[in-house]
């Protein structure tokens, strides 16, 4: 029996094995998801980065203006400018001018679009949700939990905040 802490690294001070396969699996979901997503901006005549710029807009619990789809896709101001204007000309996205300050600008998915999103990554819909049956609740909190927490630490290394 391994009496280590398991979130302590072998004493070789080698990765825990565990980070390593987790290393593996996190690069081969993001190789499927690549995948889908290179294949739907092809289809739709769009640059991956624009299809991240979508998932961004539509995740957003607020609307998100260009300055903050910039910040979240570390681009540049004219790089930003340049996605929206291919994702608008696509039918993708729509600018809405703020009604109290007409100089804020608000990035909205547009409905109709989603359609053609939402058939195209219905497979990976589909094997999330075989995927998910396969655990109980208490196992799914705790995928999520790790997923949420991996995100934030992530986000931390984006904004600089970790040394």
């Amino acid at each position: 029996m391994d009496n280590r802490e398991p979130d302590k690294a072998p004493a070789s001070g080698a990765p825990h094995p565990d980070l390593f396969a987790l290393a593996v699996e996190l690069r081969r979901l993001n190789g499927e998801l690549n995948r889908l997503v290179h294949a739907f901006a092809a289809g739709q005549d769009l640059h991956p980065t624009d299809v991240q710029a979508l998932a961004a807009i539509l995740d957003s619990a607020t609307p998100l203006t260009p300055s903050l789809l910039r910040q979240r896709l570390g681009l540049t101001s004219g790089a930003v400018s340049a996605c929206v204007d291919r994702l608008e000309r696509a039918g993708h996205v729509k600018r809405v001018r703020e009604s109290a300050d007409r100089r804020v600008v608000h990035l909205h998915y547009v409905p109709g679009a989603q359609v053609k999103a939402k058939r195209h990554f219905a497979p990976l819909a589909e094997a999330a949700d075989r995927a998910r049956r396969r655990f109980d609740d208490d196992e799914l909190a705790v995928v999520l939990r790790f997923l949420n927490t991996l995100n934030e630490e992530l986000a931390e290394t984006r904004s600089g905040a970790r040394t």
